[in-house]
């Protein structure tokens, strides 16, 4: 029987979401139930998703969604964001994946989208695609007592004028977009949240699998009444044999357009009564939060791992939507064994924009297409990757060069998983 990718009919749409929970190692003995499946459903582009099927199970999921991204500058591109990637234990090695792959990417590339984007489970898989890891996370978990701070002390937002209100699903709703309208306006890395995403992460038509708890909500309001903080967290309930609290609060989200707030929220955590650790969900790698504590040993990293991963499908497109540090012009030769937007290209970078176009000058680098995506949001050194054999230099001092343009002063940082 031919086992070959193929849009998936509504009526199948029950069986892919079993194999996706096979995939992800859920339960998967039977389908989901209806209403859980018409939750799913309603907000899902059939056309955009594929399965594989044999003897009438699916082994194999794809899907993709539009998204924007913010590259560095501000500016947003469009971008293919590739999820439910899963193939059954039963059918690897068959090239399932590397069909399903090629069917989006190419489709991602007529439609005129950029870049494609994924959060990778594995390391190994996407970059025989043309993916590369473009930003990075890392997460902190502080030990509340160590961290220095008063815990007889005020309300910690009072001493700029602002203050930290609770506050509820509802009211995150009508908050959330706008400010993170804001932070996507200047921190690259950053992808598109769209109404359902907010339903979701506030409890509204949460499918009954992903048992779904309420958080606490936290906001940041400076001296002027702007909204400028956003902290989502939840508490467990552990006490010593002693009475003594031994409480986690481990942060689900958190957004600061400000350092006043990112402090503020912050401190505001580490502040909480029977509160004696705090896991810090996943930030940036080079996020304030443990500067921002009087002793910042008291946070530790427990995670640091590669995060938002893209494959560029429009070389010019792609860099000319972004700024870069310095001026500067560099020839490309950018290899994509899949035919999708390789050539040799005249980059003129500068703070303020960029020009990009096929040439015929010798090459100051060449690179494959996942090596430019690892590039791409200046989270990565182009000097490193000649030292790894990933990048070639053919004029002495280019890859210095390239480093002087494409690095940014701050970090790449995507806040989502998808």
């Amino acid at each position: 029987m031919s086992l070959d990718p193929r849009t998936v009919a509504e009526a199948e749409y029950p069986h892919w979401l079993r194999a996706v929970g096979t995939g992800f190692l859920r339960a998967s003995a039977s389908v989901p139930a209806e209403e859980e499946v018409a939750v799913r459903l309603a907000h899902t582009d059939l056309s955009r998703v594929q399965g594989v099927f044999d003897a009438g199970r699916c082994v194999a999921t794809f899907a993709s969604f539009a998204q924007e991204l913010t590259v560095v500058g501000g500016a947003k591109v469009r971008a293919d964001a590739v999820t439910g990637v899963t193939v059954t234990p039963t059918h690897r090695r068959r090239g399932l994946l590397s069909r399903m792959m090629a069917t989006d990417l190419a489709a991602a590339k007529e439609r005129g989208d950029v870049v494609a984007s994924l959060i990778a489970a594995e390391y190994p898989i996407y970059g025989r695609y043309g993916f590369g890891p473009a930003s990075w996370t890392a997460e902190w978990e502080i030990d509340v007592p160590r961290a220095g701070l008063d815990p007889r002390g005020r309300v910690p937002s009072e001493a700029d004028g602002g203050r930290i209100e609770l506050v509820d699903g509802a009211d995150v709703r009508k908050l959330g977009p706008e400010l993170h309208g804001r932070l996507a306006g200047r921190q690259h890395g950053v992808v598109s949240r769209d109404e359902r995403w907010w339903q979701r992460s506030t409890g509204v038509d949460v499918p009954a699998s992903d048992k779904w708890t309420e958080p606490f909500y936290a906001v940041y309001r400076s001296a002027d009444g702007e909204t400028d903080g956003l902290m989502a967290y939840r508490a467990d309930d552990r006490w010593g044999d002693r009475k003594q609290p031994l409480n986690t609060a481990t942060v689900v989200g958190m957004i600061a357009t400000t350092p006043a707030a990112e402090r503020a929220l912050w401190h505001f955590v580490c502040s909480i009564d029977w509160i004696t650790t705090v896991r810090s969900g996943y930030r940036a790698p080079d996020d304030l939060l443990p500067l921002l504590l009087p002793d910042p040993r008291a946070a530790r990293v427990v995670t640091q791992a590669d995060w938002l991963w893209l494959r560029v499908l429009d070389v010019p497109r792609a860099l000319e939507a972004r700024t870069y540090a310095t001026e500067g012009s560099l020839v490309l030769d950018i290899r994509d064994g899949a035919g999708l937007t390789g050539g040799r290209f005249l980059l003129e970078a500068s703070p303020y924009g960029a020009l990009c176009a096929p040439t015929a000058r010798d090459a100051d680098l060449t690179l494959d297409v996942a090596e430019l995506a690892t590039l791409y949001l200046g989270d990565e050194s182009p000097v490193r990757l000649a030292a790894l054999g990933r990048l070639d230099e053919h004029r002495a001092g280019a890859a210095a060069t390239a480093d002087a343009v494409f690095r940014t002063p701050r970090r790449a940082w995507c806040p989502d998983v998808f």
